[in-house]
């Protein structure tokens, strides 16, 4: 399980995934099937998001199947935006459909 913030059009969304790539392309469809074609993604410490959503992750990690799914945790950009620092953020990844 990885959590990352997903910076799309309308802002950045907190997701949970049990892929194990940003860069694999059944993610890459799912977030095509949700409308999100370009994005830039950036892995968060799954403790660190557990500790900052609590009850909320815990709901939503019970939603979650063990192989191949993705959850939005939270779509309300400004809340992810500034619920994290730029140290806790990943190596980025950038996607651009064709």
């Amino acid at each position: 399980m990885k959590a990352g913030i997903i910076f799309t059009g309308t802002g950045p969304i907190l997701i949970l995934t049990t892929y194990n790539s940003f860069e694999d392309g059944n993610f890459i469809s799912k977030l095509d099937l949700k409308g999100i074609k370009k994005f830039m993604a950036y892995e968060v410490p799954l403790d660190l998001v557990k500790k900052k959503y609590g009850q909320q992750f815990d709901v939503i990690m019970k939603d979650v199947k063990q192989t191949d799914d993705l959850r939005v945790l939270d779509f309300d950009g400004h809340k992810v935006f500034y619920s994290f620092s730029f140290t806790d953020l990943g190596e980025p990844y950038q996607h651009e459909a064709a």
